[in-house]
């Protein structure tokens, strides 16, 4: 390799790097911070595909809510964490404790999700991503799979953003427990 050939190369990979950098997500492009523990949970209001019409964080007030936010409806991981929810429901409702699932997908498309899966809980659309900013969980055109538990006074006790959708219900539920537990 003659020595032009090198100092281009290197210059090359230089301008990549730098140009890289430029490039790299802000956390404000990812979705923003997540919301701060212990602390009062966003508000929301959202259209939902039930029959209410729309669905805010203040119709849980005096109720456990896990509140989980998906990428996209009939995708195999969100369909598997979903089902998941679904088969643990009875669970959930044992701990006083309500579901809502919240994407970027239409509330024509959560509807037929619904039908799809059998699912018993209310899925929210998110269609412009300004609930999931609000909660760090958007990435760009979608949901990133987060969770958030928030207790009866709408307060924020636990953040899931790691999230293995085979075993995440099961997850929530141990620190559901757990949270009541100490509550109690």
């Amino acid at each position: 390799m003659s020595k032009r050939s090198f100092l281009t190369s290197l210059l090359a990979i230089c301008l990549s790097a730098i140009l890289w950098g430029n490039f790299v997500p802000t956390a404000e492009a990812m979705g923003g911070k997540l919301p701060m523990m212990n602390q009062p949970a966003p508000e929301f209001t959202l259209p939902t595909n039930t029959g209410t019409g729309k669905v805010s964080l203040t119709d849980y007030a005096g109720k456990w809510l896990v509140l989980y936010f998906y990428p996209k409806d009939f995708t195999s991981g969100c369909t598997l964490e979903a089902r998941r929810f679904q088969q643990d429901l009875g669970k959930y409702q044992q701990h006083q404790t309500e579901i809502v699932g919240v994407s970027a997908d239409s509330i024509d498309s959560h509807a037929e999700f619904c039908d799809s899966e059998g699912l018993k809980f209310p899925l929210l659309a998110d269609t412009d991503g300004k609930v999931s900013k609000a909660y760090g969980s958007w990435m760009g055109i979608y949901s990133m799979r987060h969770s958030f538990i928030i207790d009866p006074q709408g307060v924020l006790r636990a953040t899931f953003t790691d999230v293995n959708a085979a075993v995440h219900s099961h997850e929530v539920l141990t620190e559901l427990d757990r949270l009541q537990s100490a509550k109690a």
